[in-house]
């Protein structure tokens, strides 16, 4: 979503709010490929949605960053494979090539809208997940979902593909989740935080627990701004077993109604989903680790009980990528 947790960010992805059209799309994606690469970028910025040219900010932005990808990866040499996706409603190109400076493949992905405008576009070395000793564990806690009613998994799974937060070993397994309506996670063009369906909707304990660390006064950033000082935002620490702790950032600032040293109990209020930290959009960040501090812990799977994804009854699951979840409430 454009950017949706920026704790191990490298991208320019946004999502618009219209339904895909698959016209096309490999040559549109050649093109607009290639012309980033040969530097023709008024003709990518005339093609780009007006979310995606304001997540930029201008021409001489996307200039910019031409410079730095050139710079830095060098001229394309030979591209090794293309492939398209379909992700919430919008039609994927991804390129995969061998770049001059690079010693590593680099891909290059543009999401098209249903006016074949560019809505997503990220350029950045194929990576790989973070090695993990925890790929057979099971959750100790009875972990539920964090949230009442249906919630879209924005990022969530076991590979970069569907969830970019895999390349950080504290964050491997780490979901980010929003609403959505019709496709769109906001209302009209999503120029405030308040237009985003899952602003200050209430976030709740996954399980029991107490809690060993809160911040909440940082404020709710912008549309278009992120704290790239404060990565996690306003967020609650929640201890659920031993060596097993969950995160739940960008919380709405003052919002948060929990304290250190606190027990709760299953569904009790933390706080309200908001959009502090380095997030470009209103979402819930989760994930568990092995310790309360972020830089020093190594990610746990999540394994959640009794919910409903895209229908269908799950009595214990991981969320994938694109699916609509809620709690099952007996369903």
């Amino acid at each position: 979503m454009r950017r949706l947790s920026g704790w191990a960010l490298a991208t320019l992805l946004l999502v618009a709010s219209s339904a895909y059209s698959a016209e096309d799309v490999v040559e549109q994606g050649r093109k607009h490929a290639t012309d980033f690469l040969d530097g023709r970028l008024d003709a990518m910025w005339n093609a780009m949605t007006p979310d995606m040219q304001r997540a930029i900010g201008n021409v001489a932005d996307l200039r910019r960053f031409h410079r730095d990808v050139e710079g830095q990866f060098g001229p394309e040499t030979n591209v090794l494979s293309e492939r398209l996706d379909e992700q919430d409603g919008f039609e994927i190109y991804l390129r995969t090539s061998t770049y001059g400076k690079s010693d590593i493949p680099i891909i290059l992905q543009l999401a098209f809208d249903s006016n074949d405008r560019i809505a997503g576009f990220f350029i950045r070395p194929v990576q790989e997940p973070a090695k993990s000793r925890f790929l057979e564990y099971r959750t100790k806690s009875r972990l539920h979902l964090p949230f009442e009613g249906d919630w879209f998994v924005y990022w969530g799974g076991r590979t970069p593909e569907t969830n970019y937060h895999v390349v950080d070993r504290a964050q491997r397994f780490a979901y980010d989740f929003v609403i959505m309506h019709d496709g769109a996670s906001h209302r009209g063009e999503g120029a405030a935080v308040q237009d985003y369906f899952c602003w200050d909707e209430p976030i709740r304990a996954p399980a029991a627990g107490e809690i060993v660390s809160v911040v909440d006064t940082l404020p709710d950033q912008k549309i278009g701004r992120t704290d790239a000082r404060n990565p996690a935002g306003n967020h609650v620490v929640l201890k659920l077993a031993e060596e097993e702790y969950a995160f739940l950032a960008h919380m709405r600032q003052g919002s948060i109604m929990v304290t250190a040293g606190e027990k709760v109990s299953r569904g009790d209020e933390l706080g309200r989903c908001g959009n502090s930290g380095n997030t470009s959009e209103p979402h819930l960040h989760f994930h568990l680790q092995t310790t309360p501090e972020l830089a020093t812990g190594e990610g746990l799977p999540a394994f959640f009980l009794d919910y409903v994804a895209d229908d269908a009854r799950i009595p214990v699951g991981e969320p994938q990528r694109g699916e609509i979840i809620r709690p099952a409430r007996g369903e």
